[in-house]
């Protein structure tokens, strides 16, 4: 273990200039942490040290660090075709992708609209639904329904459907006309479940409070993550999503399912709704999508929904919405090349027969450790949460974040939540490594 600071490779002024994302930005600039280089399952810093990445980057690195086959489609994508303008014309890779991704949807989900990331896939997804209610004639179904503790990127579409508070009460006023549905955590019903919590499909009903107070035909859309990630691992109770499926369909409402961290294998399927089976109106997913190599995003769309569009004069552009950098030409190369990885090495079809001992080795290693008040697994997903200390909340997982990486291992914090999810290439001893070093983090804590 090496518990130096890291050499930084700029000067103390020189870190001023970049406002990061998401991060303490002065507590980082004083003791900063830096990765320099990746390769397969780890990460190297400036000084060398050897990083197990237990967080496949940020949910999305799932084939594994420095694939070369992705590199060079890039690159010879590049020297062939920089970019190609996405409006009122095409580029081959757009297709070929687009059908790609139809063949290991679920059934029904044959069209795709190609964004730039996860925040952009769940705000034109959103849009889409709107836009659909209204060539259908129904108009007034406007209003959309997230659920707490819900994250949808940082669009003001998803954290208006968002629940997670901090990334709301900044920003004023949301959208309008937005419900949310109780979130699915219960600690005194099913903390330390083994998959999928027994207890809360009743939790879905209260959809139904929700078209009783607002009228169905006031409702264009539910969306939600099917198993909740940023907030901490929050996997849905037993028939949940079976639930507001059919609640879905009884008022005429679409259903979204959130996928831009469990599409693309983390729960041994493409996606999610195939683990689950329940086939969602649309899936909106990224991450995953190119193996992070090039920003991406996806909306997977029912063909229903697709063809309600495709009337009026044959010139006329159908929805008015788009990126100047949808369905980019090196993102569609990174995607190819990622989705020929997955499928040629079967990482989908391993992160299923890895799950169960995945589980095993979760909750064999975390469960009874101090402050430990639940154990949450799904697929290649594991959240350890902590009793906050007092009057600090957040405190116990960012210092148990920091040990971790003091001992060479890349874990995610959110608020008192270490959250898990490997590159799907992980091999058991370094799953065994991994939980270790959480759990000899966890043992330090006062």
């Amino acid at each position: 273990m090496n518990a130096e600071p890291a050499t930084v490779p700029f000067a103390r002024e020189d870190l001023e200039a970049f406002w990061m994302p998401f991060t303490a930005n002065r507590h980082f600039k004083a003791k900063p942490r830096f990765l320099a280089r990746s390769k397969g399952m780890h990460y190297w810093t400036p000084e060398g040290r050897e990083i197990l990445d237990g967080t496949a980057g940020l949910w999305c690195v799932n084939a594994g660090h420095g694939r070369e086959e992705i590199a060079d489609a890039v690159a010879r994508q590049l020297r062939e075709l920089d970019y190609a303008p996405p409006f009122q014309m095409g580029h081959p890779l757009a297709f070929e992708l687009a059908n790609e991704l139809v063949k290991i949807a679920p059934r029904g989900l044959d069209h795709v609209f190609f964004t730039n990331s996860g925040s952009e896939a769940v705000d034109t997804a959103l849009k889409i639904a709107l836009a659909y209610h209204r060539v259908k004639g129904e108009a007034a179904r406007t209003r959309l329904i997230g659920r707490e503790k819900g994250y949808h990127g940082v669009g003001f579409g998803g954290i208006s459907v968002g629940g997670m508070v901090n990334n709301r009460k900044f920003f004023g006023a949301m959208l309008p006309g937005v419900d949310h549905l109780p979130h699915t955590l219960d600690l005194q019903r099913n903390a330390f479940s083994r998959g999928l919590p027994a207890h809360g499909v009743e939790h879905a009903d209260a959809l139904e409070r929700l078209v009783a107070l607002h009228d169905a035909s006031t409702i264009a859309a539910v969306i939600v993550e099917p198993v909740q990630g940023s907030v901490g691992v929050i996997p849905p109770p037993v028939g949940y999503l079976r639930r507001l499926r059919e609640l879905c369909d009884r008022h005429g409402i679409l259903l979204i399912f959130d996928e831009v961290i469990t599409g693309f294998g983390r729960l041994g399927e493409p996606f999610a709704a195939q683990a689950f089976d329940v086939v969602p109106d649309m899936i909106t997913c990224a991450k995953g999508l190119t193996n992070g190599c090039i920003p991406m995003g996806a909306v997977l769309v029912r063909k229903g929904i697709y063809d309600t569009f495709m009337t009026g004069p044959d010139a006329a552009i159908e929805l008015f919405h788009g990126y100047t950098y949808s369905a980019h030409p090196t993102a569609c190369a990174a995607g190819l090349a990622t989705l020929d990885v997955y499928r040629r090495e079967g990482l989908f079809e391993r992160a299923k027969e890895l799950a169960p001992w995945w589980e095993d080795v979760a909750h064999s290693k975390l469960k009874g450790l101090p402050h430990v008040v639940d154990v949450r697994n799904c697929g290649i997903i594991a959240g350890v949460e902590f009793a906050p200390v007092a009057g600090k909340p957040g405190a116990r997982g960012f210092e148990v974040f920091l040990k971790c990486f003091e001992r060479d291992v890349l874990v995610r914090a959110s608020g008192d939540v270490i959250a898990l999810s490997p590159p799907l290439i992980i091999e058991k001893p370094q799953v065994e490594k991994l939980f270790d070093t959480l759990a000899g983090a966890i043992r330090t804590l006062a």
